[in-house]
């Protein structure tokens, strides 16, 4: 290797290092536009920066620093010196955008969230939970506590489980069942979704009181409220009978394996003959390595998501086998697991009574 690949390679290593570093930067850089409202006041014909500041009570030039920031970052174009308009990836920080991740970003940027990982390096020496030592107790009893939190959080779950939403009714044969109840199903958008597109199903919304809140206005919405039933239950004490399919979506992830187990096993329970439990849920390879390489930035994603599970919750993201055996505890047999191709990094993850 000659003087200029070893240069080439250092620096390489260098802008990634860099580039890593800087990232919480880039976050608290998204949160400050979605508390400024700037994108909504930007929109898609170029606006100058100072007219932006105005609109919002900000310093001028503090303003116009914060659109070059967005700009090269992909989410604003500078078409002329402090003349900025949106880009499409930008747009999703409207929170009038049907896509939008308004919610996503204020929760995964918000201090409740980023404070435990300024111990990641405690529970990576212990294997404890950052979250519990910082607040005096869980991440769920901290949110039941904030109200305006916990609709925070549900309001970031609905936005970020659209994306399968629009999906998985297409990628899994639902019309082989007669009834599906979605444990820990939150707002209801993702069995929406399943509903919509399968006029002959029925279902059940499964969660807490706090997780249901936002379920009535879901399936009024979507004009479904004839069709679908709200559980308020705790899934650790009982699921409740009546489906041929138990779908479990972001769930599992969030829990020990011995909890995992729990939830699978009251699944279990009232499954019927011929039922399926129907997870879906990143899978991870048995080794980074094995990661195909144009999945290698949602596959970063996911590792840091695992991250996020040990600092905040307690969970982990799984493998195949770590998903056969806390199937196999639980009196299931894993019968299948398909890469949902339409929303990475998901997998549909099936598995029947044993």
């Amino acid at each position: 290797m000659s003087n200029t690949d070893v240069q080439t390679v250092a620096m390489t290593g260098r802008d990634l290092i860099a580039r890593l570093a800087f990232g919480s930067m880039a976050a608290q850089t998204l949160r400050a536009a979605v508390r400024l409202r700037v994108v909504e006041l930007v929109g898609d014909t170029p606006r100058r920066a100072a007219a932006v500041a105005a609109d919002t009570g900000a310093e001028p030039q503090a303003m116009a620093r914060l659109l070059r920031a967005m700009a090269a970052l992909g989410l604003l174009t500078e078409h002329a010196p402090d003349s900025f308009s949106v880009t499409p990836a930008g747009a999703l920080l409207d929170p009038g955008h049907p896509e939008s991740l308004t919610s996503f970003v204020r929760m995964f940027t918000e201090p409740a969230i980023i404070r435990a990982w300024e111990h990641l390096d405690g529970s990576v020496r212990t294997g404890e939970v950052a979250f519990d030592a910082v607040f005096g107790t869980d991440f769920f009893s901290h949110l039941a506590q904030q109200p305006e939190l916990s609709a925070e959080f549900n309001a970031a779950m609905s936005q970020a489980v659209a994306e399968t939403a629009a999906v998985l009714p297409y990628a899994f044969d639902f019309g082989r069942f007669t009834s599906v109840t979605d444990v820990g199903g939150g707002d209801g958008t993702l069995l929406a979704g399943v509903l919509g597109a399968h006029p002959g199903l029925r279902g059940v919304v499964l969660d807490t009181e706090q997780g249901l809140a936002g379920a009535p206005r879901t399936l009024e919405r979507h004009g479904l409220a004839d069709r679908c039933s709200l559980v308020p239950s705790d899934f650790f004490r009982s699921v409740p009978e009546g489906s041929d399919l138990y779908l479990i979506k972001s769930v599992l992830h969030d829990w020990s394996d011995e909890q995992a187990v729990t939830i699978l096993t009251h699944c279990r329970e009232v499954l019927p003959p011929g039922g399926v439990v129907l997870i879906v849920e990143p899978v991870l390879p048995e080794s980074v390595g094995g990661a195909a390489e144009a999945d290698v930035s949602d596959a970063g994603i996911t590792y840091l998501s695992d991250l996020n599970m040990l600092v905040n919750l307690g969970g982990r993201e799984r493998t195949r086998e770590d998903f056969a055996e806390v199937c196999r505890r639980a009196g299931l047999s894993l019968t299948s697991v398909t890469p949902l191709v339409d929303a990475v990094p998901f997998s549909l993850i099936e598995a029947v009574a044993d």
